[in-house]
């Protein structure tokens, strides 16, 4: 777990695609999933957002109790995640969809899940656009709806990109800092050749900052 402050957002990551925005006026936390780990006693929660159905973003065992303990979060998922959280009270979001949280705005991008393998279909997949500045695109190099964007949480690997796929994606949005997330498939040295280059492909003008597992003091980008 790693607490950030990014302008006036706090970001924690807890691992892979799980981050909590802290906007001030609202807490997201999104994709809580089964290789992240630290945010099982989260309190104050607005709401919880599930980008797509797949168990690396969604842990149907740990999410009750993270609700149970977070009465007043609302749970808001993607179409493909519904039936995954039928016994749970949720909201169904669909891309085109912007959503007031709290005090935060939260706009739903995207459509499909990149894809793994022919063969193996896609699924639907949102990402969320937090106040127009910090996008999280789930499993999908989804396009920022506009230039400017103050973080861009950048998958780093995966069964569905290669690293100069993310390269390309980070290029293409260019954000002010870029978050690497869905880390956890990559072995430890895997990871830091990855970072690597982002590190030194990134556009001019990107930082790119690694959101350690371990606590710290929040910082300023």
């Amino acid at each position: 777990m790693h607490r950030s402050t990014v302008g006036e957002m706090q970001i924690t990551h807890f691992g892979h695609a799980c981050v909590l925005l802290d906007t001030g006026a609202a807490r997201l936390l999104i994709d809580p999933g089964l290789f992240s780990a630290g945010f099982e006693d989260l309190t104050g929660l607005n709401a919880v957002l599930i980008t797509h159905q797949h168990f690396d973003h969604l842990d149907t065992d740990r999410l009750d109790p993270l609700l149970r303990a977070n009465p007043d979060a609302r749970l808001i998922v993607d179409a493909g995640s519904a039936k995954q959280v039928a016994g749970l009270e949720h909201e169904v979001t669909r891309p085109g969809e912007t959503l007031q949280v709290a005090g935060a705005r939260v706009g739903v991008l995207g459509g499909d899940h990149a894809v793994i393998y022919p063969d193996l279909g896609t699924v639907p997949n949102n990402g969320y656009l937090v106040d127009g500045t910090h996008l999280h695109p789930g499993d999908a190099f989804v396009p920022a709806p506009e230039p400017g964007l103050q973080v861009l949480f950048l998958p780093a690997a995966a069964p569905w990109m290669k690293v100069s796929e993310s390269v390309d994606y980070l290029r293409a949005v260019a954000p002010r800092t870029a978050v690497p997330i869905h880390e956890a498939v990559l072995s430890k040295a895997g990871q830091k050749v990855h970072y690597g280059l982002f590190e030194q492909l990134a556009p001019k003008g990107t930082a790119f900052r690694v959101l350690d597992r371990e606590p710290s003091a929040p910082t300023t980008l």
